[in-house]
């Protein structure tokens, strides 16, 4: 499947290029990802109709019901294929095949309906039955790719967990280059550190969306702001306080406040969330 997939991805990255569009669906507005709540309208929607119709409720309230899921399946697609093109491929893999057994969900629901409203009631629930098989074994794949290959999780360290509280030395800030970004070692995480004259920046180097090298990424203005993108698919963080300029990343970098010693050492702290 890697061919398609590739083409695919591709594809859909050109399509829906960087902007607001791409950071909406995404859920770079909300800092969370919009693809997994939007599931929730369908598939409660779908599994309501299942209920109507095991009930021998008013065939116009399933239809209703169904209707509604339906419609909501188009903007769930739209912000599953975005977040879907910009995954590592072993995640684009299974997310491949999650949108394939949604995409027959949602031909056999559109059935259903259409048959419904046809008058024929006792095919159309049928085609809901196998409709709602199809979207339990796409459910089944989708949870299989955010809890077990972390498709969509905040890939940031656990700052709070790993860093004790209060001030740490870090390294002497004539070993850092000025207006290049380094990666130093705090513990048991590593941290992106930007020397600017007398100033530094320091955040979480393990990129949130999934976990690309940030001191290898590229500094940018954006909207007059100063911003590191991650190398590996374009999330932008500002670097004044590591929160997202765009996605795919929904998550906030870690940020570190600085000090610098009367030596010369240049000390870090996790910033208060």
């Amino acid at each position: 499947m890697d061919r398609p997939i590739r083409v695919l991805a591709k594809a859909v990255r050109r399509r829906i290029g960087p902007g607001w569009l791409r950071d909406l669906l995404h859920g770079v507005p909300t800092g969370k990802p919009l693809h997994p709540p939007l599931t929730d309208l369908s598939l409660g929607c779908w599994l309501a109709t299942a209920v109507l119709d095991l009930a021998g409720a008013d065939p116009r309230a399933a239809r209703a019901v169904l209707a509604t899921g339906i419609a909501g399946a188009i903007p769930t697609a739209a912000a599953g294929i975005t977040d879907w093109s910009a995954l590592h491929r072993e995640q684009q893999r299974v997310g491949f095949v999650h949108a394939i057994a949604n995409l027959a969900a949602l031909g056999l629901y559109a059935g259903s309906l259409a048959l419904r409203l046809s008058g024929d009631e006792r095919r159309g629930r049928m085609l809901a039955f196998a409709g709602l098989g199809a979207a339990g074994a796409g459910g089944y794949l989708g949870g299989h790719l955010a809890y077990r290959q972390a498709a969509g999780a905040n890939h940031a360290e656990s700052v709070a967990h790993l860093v004790p509280l209060g001030w740490h030395d870090l390294c002497e800030l004539k070993d850092l280059p000025d207006g290049r970004p380094v990666a130093r070692r705090l513990g048991y995480i590593d941290l992106f550190v930007l020397r600017m004259g007398e100033g530094v920046t320091v955040l979480a180097d393990h990129c949130s969306h999934l976990a690309g090298p940030l001191h290898q990424g590229q500094l940018v203005s954006d909207r007059g702001t100063a911003c590191v993108v991650c190398p590996w698919h374009g999330s932008a963080f500002r670097l004044t306080d590591g929160t997202v300029a765009h996605g795919p990343a929904t998550a906030p970098q870690p940020y570190f406040e600085t000090r610098i010693r009367r030596d010369g050492v240049l000390q870090v702290r996790p910033a208060p969330i």
